[in-house]
């Protein structure tokens, strides 16, 4: 049987725990001042689908080599983890995959992060990203053990582009009926996110656009990213998220939604006629690195500091070495204080070829979305 990796660089030695104690304060900024707001954790990276832009099934076949369980941070690692970024000022987790409900008893470990809140007594925004083939039989008890709020990815509303494009015979139908599942549970408002890519599914826009708009979810346009090297990514087909939002407008006129926060991704669109809003995503096209607040800790606990890092920096080696919580404080935060990625506003240019040394980018199956 041949062997496939994720082509990806990695840091394999523990991050550095030497010298003074670097205290939690509930407030952490790097190198360009940006707090560390948002942790995303992958919890396996297995997927039931063989999407085009993610896993390819070229590359992720039958013969491919996932992660031995062995080798993914335990429920307790991840707790241990999550509090001790918690008390460096993250206050929103959300858990990523590969397809997180694929992870046994993932309602056990939403629990545990249930418990944990930020150094001024609030809860955390508790979230989770899914491609929705489980949900529709996980979402009361998801909601149950705390989780606040659910993503569901969806590209396309007609049943043979749908399949076409999660190359799993997989009928959208059925993540319609999680949707309406999480709906039901009050893990609400559900974000519904759409990748789009130019001249496979851009058709779907606006039907997508037409069927969500007055359900109370809020849909999300996402430009086709080029993270990692699996999915032979190409600018031709990216769709400016400006052209998004004018297909959609001359339909459905539109009127500009003040950002929830300074850090959000999303540029808000609400309906004129008051009926719910959409929202596009426009890493390719105009770059949100200056806001960015996002930390991401893969399967097997490698922190890494951008969606498209060449390498991480293993704090399950510190996790699994009879560290202390003050010296695994002490690593985060010096690894935040010395952070600069900025790959979307530097992307194409010699900064960015520089900045990555020739390595190659982490894929997203394996650190999330």
């Amino acid at each position: 049987m041949s062997r496939r990796i994720i082509p990806v660089a990695d840091v394999s030695a523990m991050p550095d725990i030497a010298g003074a104690p670097l205290t939690p304060r509930g407030t952490l900024v790097d190198a360009l001042v940006r707090p560390l707001r948002d942790l995303r954790i992958s919890v396996t990276d297995r997927c039931n689908f063989r999407c085009v832009y993610c896993m390819p099934r070229a590359v992720f076949g039958k013969d491919y080599s996932f992660l031995p369980h062995g080798a993914l941070l335990t429920f307790e690692e991840i707790e241990r983890a999550a509090r001790l970024f918690v008390a460096h000022g993250v206050d929103k987790i959300r858990l990523t995959g590969g397809e997180p409900l694929l992870r046994k008893d993932i309602e056990r470990l939403v629990e545990r992060l249930a418990t944990l809140t930020t150094p001024d007594g609030r809860s955390l925004d508790l979230t989770l990203t899914t491609n929705g083939s489980l949900l529709a039989r996980k979402a009361q008890s998801l909601k149950n053990a705390g989780l606040t709020r659910v993503t569901v990815s969806l590209d396309a509303l007609d049943n043979a582009l749908f399949k076409r494009m999660n190359d799993a015979d997989f009928a959208p139908s059925a993540v319609l009926d999680g949707i309406a599942a999480a709906q039901a549970a009050g893990l609400a408002p559900v974000k519904i996110n759409m990748v789009v890519k130019h001249g496979t599914n851009d058709a779907e826009i606006v039907p997508m656009a037409r069927h969500f708009k007055g359900s109370g979810t809020v849909l999300r346009f996402i430009e086709y990213m080029d993270v990692g090297t699996s999915n032979g990514w190409n600018m031709t087909e990216v769709l400016p998220s400006a052209d998004v939002v004018a297909r959609i407008a001359e339909h459905f006129p539109l009127v500009p939604l003040e950002a929830h926060t300074p850090s959000e991704t999303a540029q808000r669109w609400g309906y004129a006629d008051g009926t719910g809003e959409i929202g596009v995503i426009s890493s390719v096209t105009r770059a949100f690195c200056g806001t960015c607040t996002r930390a991401r800790l893969s399967t097997e606990g490698k922190l890494y500091l951008c969606l498209f890092a060449s390498a991480g920096h293993d704090l399950r080696a510190l996790l699994r070495s009879g560290a202390t919580d003050d010296e695994i404080a002490t690593a985060i935060g010096r690894i935040w204080q010395a952070r600069e990625d900025r790959y979307s506003q530097l992307r194409g240019s010699a900064a960015a070829d520089t900045a990555s040394n020739g390595l190659a980018r982490v894929e997203m199956s394996y650190i999330g979305g």
